[in-house]
């Protein structure tokens, strides 16, 4: 096991010489991503100024490859520790290429002359993260997202051993997210880089993360694997979600279930019954989900939108006892709503369900809902 590149030892971490976070024990290796985590203002910006020297630590000190930070020298620390903070450099009239080539001045002495070396760093790190078509834009000239990934490029083509980012993903649609962590995971596998960052996206953090840093009420409050950190009651207690709920299975966040007695009867399974659920709790209709096996697709999203769920055990068929429970609930309803094209062995009292919602005339597919 490689050693560390970067650890503190019970840093405190502030502003005007008072602490905000006390006893922060942290360490990434290289080849790991280390991602923080946390409620708005929690203070997960200041532990990554604290630890890049932007901040002077309140207490307890930074090792950075076995040297104390407060004694690495500024060319020194930047030619270890690439930084993409939240806030962007303003430059005066300086094209996007000229932004990336500023993270070679570590490298090119005094009148920051680059060499055909740092120009070749420069386009790979362009091209690396699809920015290579505004080299020539005026980077002020550019949306928020192309500025994100022009920062990236800058911070990647400096070639630290650790790789600093501060809501990296802040301002990117979809598509540039998982290009930039996909990015971050290729430079970890290799260039064997250390990465430290921290998401507000719960979803990616979960599964980009080798371990996880959670900040709340001005302490660390776990420090763990993604397996570890991402449970329903933990993440819904860090951020102190009193509306919805977090599910784990998934790394989505669902609203509250509607209100009420169910009005509507969904049989679904396999992933079909989803839509409807979302839809319905869209309307603020309650209703009712069933009969679902413990480890279906349908299960976990029904469990947090239904106002009742009829559920049965994983790879048993269905029971009696769970079909008459769903009979007496769907009797109540005014609609039910089929999911299913097909119904099987394990799941034949759905059928069953089925059979008796056309006998009364109440019955509708998912597309005519």
């Amino acid at each position: 096991m490689k050693e560390a590149i970067l650890h503190t030892e019970q840093l405190a971490v502030g502003y005007n010489k008072k602490p905000l976070i006390h006893g922060i024990d942290i360490s990434v290796r290289p080849g790991q991503i280390l991602t923080l985590i946390g409620p708005n203002g929690a203070g997960k910006s200041t532990i990554l100024k604290s630890i890049t020297k932007q901040l002077e630590p309140i207490a307890g000190t930074v090792w950075i490859s076995g040297k104390p930070l407060r004694q690495m020298k500024e060319q020194e620390l930047a030619r270890t520790v690439s930084i993409m903070m939240t806030g962007w450099v303003e430059p005066e009239l300086m094209r996007c290429e000229e932004v990336v080539e500023s993270g070679r001045f570590p490298y090119t002495g005094r009148l920051g002359i680059l060499s055909d070396y740092d120009h070749k760093r420069v386009a790979e790190a362009m091209e690396l993260v699809h920015v290579t078509e505004l080299a020539d834009r005026n980077f002020n000239c550019v949306s928020d997202g192309q500025r994100q990934r022009v920062m990236l490029a800058r911070a990647i083509c400096q070639e630290p051993d650790i790789l600093v980012l501060d809501e990296p993903t802040s301002f990117l649609d979809i598509r540039h997210k998982l290009e930039l962590l996909s990015i971050l995971k290729d430079l970890v596998r290799q260039k064997n880089l250390a990465v430290i960052l921290s998401l507000h996206e719960l979803d990616l953090a979960q599964k980009i993360s080798d371990f996880v840093l959670c900040i709340k009420d001005n302490r660390i409050d776990r420090y763990g694997t993604p397996e570890e950190i991402f449970t329903d009651d933990y993440i819904c207690g860090l951020y102190r979600v009193n509306c919805g709920s977090y599910n784990e299975l998934y790394g989505s966040l669902e609203l509250s279930a509607p209100q009420g007695k169910p009005e509507i009867f969904v049989i679904g399974g396999g992933g079909a019954g989803i839509p409807i659920y979302r839809r319905l709790q869209r309307r603020g209709i309650p209703f009712a989900a069933g009969v679902l096996h413990t480890n279906d697709l349908d299960y976990p999203i029904a469990r947090a939108l239904a106002a009742e769920v009829i559920e049965e055990q994983a790879f048993e068929p269905i029971s009696e006892t769970a079909l008459r429970q769903a009979e007496e609930i769907m009797n109540g309803c005014k609609t039910v709503i089929c999911c299913l094209e097909h119904t099987g062995t394990m799941n034949s009292g759905n059928g069953k369900l089925i059979e008796l919602a056309k006998q009364r005339g109440c019955l509708l597919s998912a597309s005519e809902f």
